[in-house]
């Protein structure tokens, strides 16, 4: 019996869960229980700005993709594929391509730490020009002044009557202008 290995399984986009589960149940009634481990849809919390509050959503971290563990073998890629939604397995040429232990530990540990998806405090810098996207200044555009990663703030000076007016605003207040 070959070891399980991980294997990225590539979806319609919006149909991963109904995969899942649809994986799921064919491992339980379909005689190959042994070949289909675990069957992940990695997501991630998300803080957003709507209507001027905060609210946090699920996110999928790879939209339209599904992590499979699973047997190697050519039955059990043959009824996966069958699966209703599912479009192949990332590899080479059509053969399936197995993630590598690191990048499985990697992708694992990521999740865990709630850091798969890049955080917004690295895409922004002192002197960037911004847009502001909610809040009272919405609309107004304006260079960054100061970072606080570490509270997901930034200071941005903005024109307002002619002057330069400091204003603090959130992360996911702001956009690149």
């Amino acid at each position: 019996m070959p070891e399980k290995s991980w294997f990225v399984l590539h979806t319609y986009a919006g149909f991963e869960n109904k995969v899942k589960t649809a994986l799921e149940g064919l491992r339980e009634r379909g005689g190959i229980e042994d070949g289909i481990g675990i069957v992940l849809v990695p997501t991630q919390n998300v803080t957003e700005f709507k209507e001027g509050k905060k609210k946090v959503s699920t996110r999928k971290v790879f939209p339209g993709y599904v992590l499979i563990e699973m047997e190697p073998t050519e039955e059990v890629f043959h009824y996966v594929k069958s699966v209703p939604k599912v479009t192949g397995f990332l590899g080479n040429k059509g053969k399936p391509q197995p993630m590598t232990a690191t990048e499985v530990n990697e992708l694992f540990h990521r999740i865990e730490e709630g850091t798969a998806m890049p955080a917004a405090s690295e895409q922004y810098f002192e002197g960037d020009s911004i847009r502001i996207t909610d809040g009272p200044f919405q609309g107004f555009t304006g260079a960054i002044s100061g970072v606080d990663s570490e509270h997901g703030k930034v200071r941005v000076l903005v024109s307002i009557f002619g002057r330069q007016t400091p204003v603090e605003l959130d992360f996911l207040q702001i956009e690149r202008a």
